[in-house]
């Protein structure tokens, strides 16, 4: 009874995810609850361990400046990431993404992450690609051994603690429940069918704009 009653302890830590505007560029916000485990995590750094499907990337760029302003806090795995590719030429991505504590809710964390969506292959009938984005990992990064060795277990996971820190911390990942296993992102895509008249427009503009520029040129140009 002692044992189950300190699974259930550990269980009580919810996590949940939500995205926040509209079209392919995206905030990411990510809310965890510890529950009876957050008196023991008081003081230590919490974070999310998300991964992110081809579909979805961070502007590495964009990131480094959200940092250098102190307004977002995260690891980028790898750190280099090609945002023009698309989809179908992408890669996976993980990002540990630093929470900071609620002042509304003691036991509360939260972060927001800037995210945005890849092209992807022109689609048969559906207007839209579906991206799934699965539950974070809860990881939790303490000075001592202070948490409960039944509502941890060591992560692999080589990243600093959300501070002046600079070398690596042991982080533990909680076990808890997502309040949803998935988020599911929409993003636009053309139809196969539009292929010929998109071509076709796009030979047009780019054949008129040419001609444009070359009048241009030779009305108003100087050559020697």
């Amino acid at each position: 009874c002692a044992l189950s009653d300190v699974q259930a302890a550990c269980q009580d830590a919810t996590v949940t995810q939500e995205l926040l505007k509209e079209g392919f560029h995206r905030d990411l916000l990510v809310k965890v609850e510890l529950g009876a485990v957050g008196e023991e995590a008081q003081g230590c750094a919490v974070a999310a361990r998300i991964h992110l499907p081809p579909g979805i990337y961070v502007d590495p760029d964009e990131l480094a400046s959200l940092q250098q302003h102190n307004l977002t806090k995260a690891v980028l795995i790898p750190e280099v990431v090609d945002v023009e590719a698309p989809e179908y030429l992408a890669t996976d991505l993980l990002v540990l993404l630093y929470l900071e504590p609620d002042p509304r809710c003691s036991r509360c964390f939260r972060a927001a992450l800037p995210v945005h969506g890849r092209y992807h292959r022109p689609a048969e009938e559906s207007e839209e690609a579906l991206v799934i984005l699965k539950s974070p990992e809860v990881l939790v990064c303490c000075c001592d051994d202070r948490l409960s060795a039944e509502c941890r277990k060591p992560a692999e996971v080589e990243a600093p603690c959300s501070g002046g820190n600079v070398s690596p911390c042991q982080w533990y990942s909680i076990t808890h429940k997502p309040a949803s296993e998935e988020l599911i992102l929409q993003i636009p895509v053309g139809l196969r069918q539009h292929s010929s008249f998109v071509c076709a427009v796009t030979l047009l503009a780019t054949v008129l704009c040419s001609s444009l520029i070359l009048a241009a040129v030779c009305r108003y140009g100087h050559f020697s």
